[in-house]
């Protein structure tokens, strides 16, 4: 019998919580938000909810299910945090720009970028799924690429401007990765009323999809069909 889980999308404006497609909460997160708050807000607001095991994304770099860096915008204390210990149950955390990929894979070679607070990424090639950092890649005027892609860009283009930027960085990060195709998350990508050929807009609830894959993918299973770098 499969197991029903949690999947928490910790974002750098609102933690979203899912046990299915349609039952979902959020509350809001921002810059000062610590795990033991997050925590306490998780265990709040799923009180009544049924679950066996959590997967939880977050936004920073992951390494063999330990975060190995800080938030950029979030507070501090993430690092070592014992989140199986603290939440009382069997936990997976993964990059949350990874589980929105996992949960988006339909086949080929996919590049993932999530638009919000920074810039996700994730590229899903031969099943495996490799977490990437492409936010800190430089760009224009000796910034980096998410300052422009993400929330900031947005403020500091408007809007239309802002669709040019990211049409023009996401067809050419396409032809670097070789992508058969890319998918558009994040909270932004609803700005967009169309995409170009071969670029996707990804949907809300790719992220529970991949949280639940993670628990799919434990044991034989895992090791046969997928692998997680």
């Amino acid at each position: 019998m499969k197991k029903k889980t949690l999947v928490v999308d910790i974002g750098g404006t609102h933690v979203k919580l899912m046990v299915s497609r349609r039952d979902q909460r959020m509350f809001d997160s921002g810059p000062t938000m610590q795990p033991k708050e997050m925590v306490a807000n998780i265990k709040e607001n799923v009180r009544d909810w049924s679950f066996e095991t959590i997967s939880i994304g977050f936004p920073a770099p992951v390494r063999h299910g330990q975060i190995a860096k800080e938030p950029k915008h979030l507070g501090t204390g993430w690092i070592g945090f014992d989140f199986r210990k603290a939440l009382r149950k069997p936990v997976h955390v993964i990059n949350d720009a990874a589980m929105q990929a996992l949960g988006s894979y339909h086949g080929g070679r996919m590049l993932f970028l999530g638009l919000g607070t920074g810039l996700g990424s994730a590229l899903v090639w031969k099943k495996t799924l490799f977490p990437l950092e492409l936010g800190d890649l430089p760009y224009r005027d000796r910034g980096i690429i998410e300052n422009y892609l993400g929330i900031p860009g947005l403020e500091l283009l408007g809007e239309q401007e802002w669709k040019r930027e990211v049409i023009f960085a996401v067809t050419q990060l396409k032809l670097s990765f070789i992508a058969d195709y890319i998918v558009l998350g994040g909270g932004l990508v609803h700005r967009f009323n169309e995409l170009p050929k071969g670029i996707e807009q990804g949907k809300n609830e790719n992220a529970f999809l991949g949280g639940v894959r993670l628990w799919e993918m434990e044991g034989r299973t895992r090791e046969k069909k997928w692998r997680v770098t």
